[in-house]
């Protein structure tokens, strides 16, 4: 009797398992629940090694791009100018019509024809470079004023060389404008526009006898 029983037992037991293993598919007759699965806790280690695989959380492996550094332009955008003053002195442009010499020096805080003041100059070959430097007024142009460049640097060696590029200077000795007393030239066929608002400061006033020879020179040398 007892064996009967214990084999009634068994072969319950085997078919149970046997149709607990059977079905096609995950939508068969005897298709077995799914497992639960245990939440897996994330900590820092993990969350590392995801962003390094391109884990679904990381920018990598969703497409999107990470955070771009905001001092970095991105590519074909042009790189932040320096200042509004550059700005505006690159659309400012040069003068390419006749000037008009006028002198009336007046330090009174606003720059004024007859001086020579501190501005940003841009570069001819790269107008988005540039330095500051020291510029003789000679005139207006609606609300620009108008000037010529000045440098310390010496012409005289190499006049053949910057005429051949159409560059002409004239010498005109030291004076207040430079801190060193350095002699000085000025540039005579460039004429820049600058902007009075944009003039980071007053240099000194020039003589009238030197300004009627520089702007003698500018007349002759365009021909006006």
């Amino acid at each position: 009797m007892l064996d009967a029983v214990l084999r009634a037992v068994t072969s319950s037991g085997a078919r149970t398992g046997g149709e607990t293993g059977s079905g096609s598919g995950p939508g068969g007759a005897g298709a077995s629940a799914p497992a639960r699965r245990t939440p897996t806790r994330r900590t820092r280690s993990t969350v590392s090694r995801d962003a390094a695989e391109g884990s679904p959380t990381s920018p990598r492996a969703t497409g999107r791009p990470g955070p771009r550094s905001s001092g970095t332009p991105a590519r074909g955008q042009a790189a932040p100018s320096g200042s509004a003053a550059r700005d505006r002195a690159r659309t400012a442009g040069d003068h390419t019509g006749v000037v008009r010499p006028q002198y009336s020096p007046d330090l009174d805080g606003r720059p004024d024809p007859g001086e020579i003041v501190w501005t940003w100059v841009p570069y001819e070959d790269d107008p988005a470079r540039g330095k500051d430097r020291p510029v003789l007024l000679v005139g207006r142009d609606g609300e620009h004023l108008l000037g010529l460049m000045l440098t310390s640097k010496d012409h005289t060696r190499d006049a053949a060389d910057e005429a051949r590029w159409g560059r002409a200077w004239l010498d005109i000795g030291a004076g207040d404008w430079d801190a060193q007393r350095r002699p000085s030239e000025v540039r005579l066929d460039r004429v820049l526009r600058v902007d009075p608002d944009e003039v980071r400061r007053e240099g000194a006033v020039m003589d009238r006898a030197l300004f009627d020879r520089v702007t003698g020179s500018l007349v002759a040398h365009h021909g006006w």
